[in-house]
């Protein structure tokens, strides 16, 4: 057995140089505005990838003082049951926990991630909107 780095290049011809790391499937950035702090979130939230996104959530809930958290899925091409799981719980931390307002989710009106949150029925938890300007201007 070849161990997976180990791998050949497409043509079968030597060891593949480059492979990402697993952690490269997902990127994510925080940015703090006046009145609101901004997740922004891009490609895969899975298995392996959604306990950054928690982590990262994490940090953006501690840094809000009274301030909206919008999380921006809009440029997220998968959302896995761990990405649907972790944001449930920041959630129901946000009204519960913390007595913030709704968590706030952009996401585009593909299927990627309005699916399945539709689908487990998170949109009924979370505040969905279509833009972070949306977000950040109606209640």
């Amino acid at each position: 057995m070849i161990p997976a780095g180990d791998e050949l290049t497409p043509d079968g011809s030597e060891r593949a140089q480059y492979r990402p790391e697993r952690e490269q499937l997902m990127s994510a950035r925080s940015t703090d505005h006046e009145g609101f702090v901004v997740v922004t979130v891009d490609g895969e939230i899975d298995g392996l990838t959604a306990p950054r996104l928690r982590a990262l959530l994490a940090e953006a809930f501690d840094r809000l003082d009274g301030r909206t958290l919008v999380v921006d899925l809009s440029e997220v091409e998968f959302l896995g049951s761990a990405g649907l799981r972790t944001l449930r719980d920041c959630a129901l931390e946000a009204v519960n926990h913390r007595g913030f307002q709704p968590l706030r989710i952009v996401v585009d009106e593909q299927r990627p991630v309005i699916r399945p949150i539709e689908i487990v029925g998170l949109d009924q938890v979370l505040a969905l909107y279509h833009t972070v300007e949306d977000a950040v201007t109606l209640q």
